[in-house]
């Protein structure tokens, strides 16, 4: 078995055999050896993420996993589904909605595995996760330090692609920044929060973009907006100074961060 163990070891580095290999790791699916079989689906995730379509006949036998009493091998096969949903979601569809009843798993390696799959997946596919963001805020106050320093990730991701999904979260996120313990949960729950800023800032230079295309230059208007918007961009996020000339664009500042 340690021979064995080595040779997947060795075929991990060798992404050029990849391909060819997804049959044979596959068939160690049905290996005796629960730490065989949880090496074959990080293998096979990480094989579905580089070749989606090699990998798609296999994911059904990936995905019996999911009923596994072995922590060991649900932690695995949410690692698999979540490196073969970020490489192809059409894959992982069928199987998509049953993930997110591992986030209350007794273990908490297995709900730390729930949240990174979902952040490999929303990656590429994020609409989806749009009505289960409650669920992710949860996790932010989980029992395990990890899995809350796992949880605003989630939110980073999601906020660099869809901010308005974040949106109702950010007072939250906000305050365990301002005052959790961990030191880690407290940066990722700040980076979280300037994630979803920031995109909402660039959302606004391309909109004033857009309107410039639209209207005449000389339109006084469009030229604040747009002068507004790259100044929030350069600043990137911090408010214009007190003072009179500034009062409209900090009243800008305010409405975009609010967004």
């Amino acid at each position: 078995m340690e021979d064995l163990y080595k040779e997947l070891g060795a075929l991990t580095k060798c992404k050029e055999c990849w391909e060819e290999n997804i049959p044979y790791v596959a068939s160690l699916l049905q290996h005796d050896s629960t730490k065989i079989k949880a090496k074959a689906l990080w293998l096979l995730g990480e094989m579905g993420q580089a070749f989606p379509k090699a990998v798609s006949e296999h994911v059904a036998a990936v995905s019996a996993f999911l009923g596994s009493s072995e922590p060991l091998l649900r932690e695995r096969v949410l690692n698999a589904l979540g490196r073969i949903g970020r490489g192809c979601y059409q894959n992982v569809e069928p199987y998509w909605a049953e993930l997110f009843r591992f986030a209350h798993d007794e273990v908490a390696n297995v709900r730390l595995a729930f949240i990174w799959a979902s952040e490999n997946i929303a990656t590429n596919t994020p609409d989806p996760y749009m009505d289960y963001m409650p669920l992710f805020a949860e996790l932010l106050h989980d029992s395990d330090d990890r899995v809350r320093m796992e949880a605003p990730e989630m939110f980073r991701v999601i906020g660099k692609r869809r901010p308005e999904f974040v949106k109702p979260y950010l007072e939250k996120l906000r305050d365990i920044a301002d005052s959790d313990p961990n030191r880690v949960v407290r940066i990722h729950c700040m980076g979280a929060v300037r994630a979803a800023e920031n995109t909402c800032l660039a959302n606004c230079s391309l909109n004033s973009k857009q309107f410039l295309s639209i209207y005449p230059k000389k339109d006084a208007k469009m030229k604040l907006f747009l002068n507004i918007s790259k100044y929030l961009c350069k600043k990137k996020c911090s408010p214009p100074p007190q003072s009179p000339r500034n009062k409209i664009r900090r009243a800008a500042f305010v409405s975009v961060i609010n967004f």
